[in-house]
């Protein structure tokens, strides 16, 4: 794919269709990579985005319940205070 590189002030930029955006997610930031002469945009990652929501979801379903015991019933916790 060819785009132009167009003036945007006193530095340049180019344009990204609302396609490519829409296909890659990208929203307000990009990560640029610079590797072996090639420049390359990736989305960028917000991290635990939506957790909040999946938590949620998590609880209402009875899914947030421990796998295993937090304690195990020979654990000693005297040897752990001395």
């Amino acid at each position: 794919m060819e785009l132009s590189v167009i003036n945007i002030g006193n530095s340049k930029g180019i344009r990204l269709s609302k396609t490519i955006l829409e296909k890659y997610s990208i929203g307000d930031k990009v990560e640029l990579i610079l590797e072996k002469g090639y420049i390359i945009l990736k989305p960028k990652a917000e991290p635990r985005k939506g957790w909040d929501k999946a938590f949620k979801k998590m609880h209402e379903n009875g899914d947030d319940q421990l796998l295993m015991d937090d304690v195990f019933e020979d654990e000693n916790f005297e040897e752990w205070s001395k």
